[in-house]
């Protein structure tokens, strides 16, 4: 069968596409993929002392992870599926930017976020996608979110993949190190992973999910490597998968904004708006990380 998806992904322009390229990514040809690498790009970012100890002092990680999971990965979607430029992608940005503008956040950690959720997708695809990614959906990724950085305020975004690409692994290289508050972090997001599964399995999901990450950040949470026959097994089992899904046909429906899966929003995606997603003004958080009063 013909993948028209990619056929007309080849004929788009990065630069001025890139939001019906990444659409069509994330919606149509790899959710999967994108999902999962995704909730480990976020992973990759707690591995940072300074996102984690403000992590930390929030108490949202400790008392809500699911919510906070679910609201990331909503927020995302809606800007995914309609456009950052449409209402409810307005209106998605709009809880972004004020869930930010409440803290004391240096623009060099947005801007390694931001890197993130370019760069882990396509290096998961590159190692697990059921096909390779088009140079497009490439070049996309970093125009969208350029696109989406600068509508968050975000200063001296790199003007090149490759630049940002090196900003990244630059950052990693001088910010990854243990802290107590990575430690603590990267626990409740492990245990919330595991959390999907009976209890039975979620042992075995815990030394699946540790061997898919790097010696660094295994390092910077201070998580015990699992036996290398157990990436073995993870690795290859993801690499089964997309064999299967290769012989699939194409996706109509996209899934970047019609996954039931979230567990806080079960109406989704009919019962809830944007704005009504996201944390609640802190309470009782160190001053020191406020960056101005909130109600």
């Amino acid at each position: 069968m013909p993948r028209t998806w990619l056929h007309h992904i080849a004929a788009l322009d990065p630069a001025t596409d890139d939001q019906e390229i990444y659409r069509i990514s994330i919606g149509h040809e790899f959710p999967f993929d994108y999902q999962r690498a995704l909730e480990f790009a976020l992973f990759r970012t707690y591995c940072v002392p300074s996102i984690s100890a403000l992590l930390a002092a929030t108490g949202e990680f400790e008392k809500r992870p699911q919510q906070r999971y679910d609201d990331t990965a909503l927020l995302m979607a809606e800007l995914a599926e309609h456009g950052y430029d449409s209402e409810r992608g307005k209106q998605a940005l709009r809880v972004i930017n004020r869930a930010h503008g409440r803290y004391v956040i240096s623009n060099d950690d947005m801007l390694y976020v931001l890197s993130t959720f370019v760069y882990d997708p396509i290096d998961w695809i590159a190692q697990f996608g059921w096909r390779p990614l088009h140079a497009n959906e490439r070049a996309a990724a970093f125009h969208y979110f350029q696109a989406v950085g600068n509508r968050m305020g975000i200063k001296d975004i790199p003007e090149t993949f490759e630049e940002f690409r090196r900003f990244k692994l630059d950052f990693e290289a001088e910010h990854f190190r243990y802290t107590d508050t990575n430690h603590a972090i990267g626990r409740y997001t492990l245990e919330l992973f595991c959390s999907w599964f009976p209890k039975p399995l979620r042992p075995v999901v815990s030394l699946g999910v540790r061997s898919l990450l790097d010696e660094r950040m295994l390092t910077a949470f201070g998580f015990r490597a699992a036996p290398a026959w157990v990436g073995a097994v993870s690795r290859g089992a993801l690499r089964a998968r997309s064999a299967v899904v290769r012989r699939l046909p194409e996706r109509k429906v996209s899934k970047a904004a019609q996954d039931p899966g979230n567990r806080s929003y079960p109406n989704y995606p009919n019962g809830y708006t944007p704005q009504d997603l996201g944390a609640p003004a802190p309470v009782g958080i160190d001053p020191s990380w406020l960056r101005r009063k909130t109600s």
